[in-house]
């Protein structure tokens, strides 16, 4: 019989006090439990703060001078508790992202992982893509102590536009961009920032498209901080192999009115009415513009497109090969798709580590230069 969860986890907890650190996979084939079960057990026990976990091991947390033992950070949308004796002890770190979930969530996890690992706490706040609300959310950081801050700004093309965002260079803390890049000469240029290099997603999507014989690619994205760099990578990608140009994207204003053949009515809210445009632009790509082939930004667009697409004769893979950029639930399809996937944990791992080695090289007279670190996404190829 099964040991009860928390004579389980005690025992987890008894053995990594024991021996200071050990891998998650060496646990659960002693303990003769599954990874996914031990990987459960170990969150939650993160969650309660009794354990610390990063890339595949876990470690005891080490009591501080009063010997009282620090706790783990809450949930992405909370604050991490205590603080420990490591590198960035008594370090509080600030995150500005517009939400804790679906992208985000794993950006918040790989910051989080780094922050406890060096012994500071995170602190997060959420914008929901308001405006203005992550400068309120950047100064409520700071008033309640934030040593640093990672930002990631609501600019809606994930740079500022004309006018927007020099606040940003202009903190009192040190402070690293995430998934977020300003041109030369904005203010904000200056600051050191990670992300991913969504130019080259795409790029990497069109080339393996183009190696199965595809020579009329199209790209499906809506309006995002990420379509920017996406069209960016894949006109650069389409051109460098010399590819057929796919239809062009329709102007505004030159859409049929809603209703008019799509899936959505007349009165459809924007986020239908866009869905709908979508489905007409491919449908048509395919029909008339020879196009075989297409790079869909999300996922979740994606798998709600397949079916309408082939309701409207549109047979996918027969008719139109799909790839699908973010891979947050490109395995979960009818039939499991190909997808390219930012290194959104790597990302949040990198631009935490950055800010506290800014942190703790401040005022030591060795401070190095500004940083701009672009993480190349990854293509995974499913059957």
């Amino acid at each position: 019989m099964r040991p009860h969860v928390d004579q389980r986890q005690a025992r987890v907890l008894s053995l990594v006090r024991a021996r200071g650190s050990a891998r998650v996979a060496d646990l659960a084939r002693e303990l003769g439990i599954s990874p996914v079960t031990l990987r459960r057990d170990v969150e939650a026990m993160a969650a309660r703060g009794e354990i610390r976990r990063m890339h595949g091991v876990i470690s005891r947390l080490e009591p501080d001078p009063a010997g009282a033992e620090h706790g783990g950070a809450g949930s992405g949308t909370g604050t991490g508790s205590g603080s420990g004796t490591g590198r960035g002890g008594g370090l509080v770190i600030g995150m500005v992202v517009p939400t804790a979930e679906y992208y985000y969530a794993d950006v918040v996890r790989g910051a989080r992982e780094v922050v406890e690992a060096r012994g500071a706490r995170l602190a997060v706040g959420l914008t929901r893509y308001l405006a203005g609300e992550d400068r309120t959310q950047a100064d409520r950081l700071l008033s309640t102590g934030a040593d640093g801050l990672l930002l990631t700004p609501n600019w809606e093309a994930g740079a500022p536009g004309p006018g927007e965002g020099a606040w940003t260079a202009e903190l009192p803390v040190p402070t690293v961009l995430v998934e977020r890049w300003a041109p030369p000469g904005h203010p904000a240029a200056a600051l050191d920032r990670v992300a991913s290099d969504h130019a080259d997603g795409a790029a990497r999507a069109v080339a393996h498209l183009a190696e199965r014989g595809h020579k009329r690619i199209a790209l499906a994205c809506r309006e995002t901080p990420t379509a920017g760099r996406l069209r960016t990578g894949f006109a650069a990608a389409v051109a460098t192999l010399g590819l057929e140009p796919a239809p062009a994207w329709p102007a505004a204003g030159t859409w049929p009115a809603a209703g008019a053949g799509t899936a959505a009515g007349a009165a459809a809210p924007a986020e239908a009415e866009a869905f709908a445009r979508t489905l007409d632009y491919l449908c048509a790509a395919v029909a008339e513009g020879g196009v075989t082939a297409a790079l869909i930004h999300s996922d979740t667009d994606a798998i709600m497109l397949i079916p309408r697409l082939q309701a409207r004769g549109v047979r996918v893979p027969e008719d139109l090969a799909v790839i699908t950029y973010d891979d947050e639930v490109a395995e979960l399809a009818d039939v499991p798709l190909s997808a390219v996937a930012p290194a959104k944990r790597e990302v949040g791992a990198r631009a935490a580590g950055m800010l506290l080695d800014r942190l703790e090289d401040r005022g030591t007279g060795r401070e190095g230069p500004r940083q701009h670190l672009d993480l190349l996404p990854r293509l995974t190829v499913r059957p």
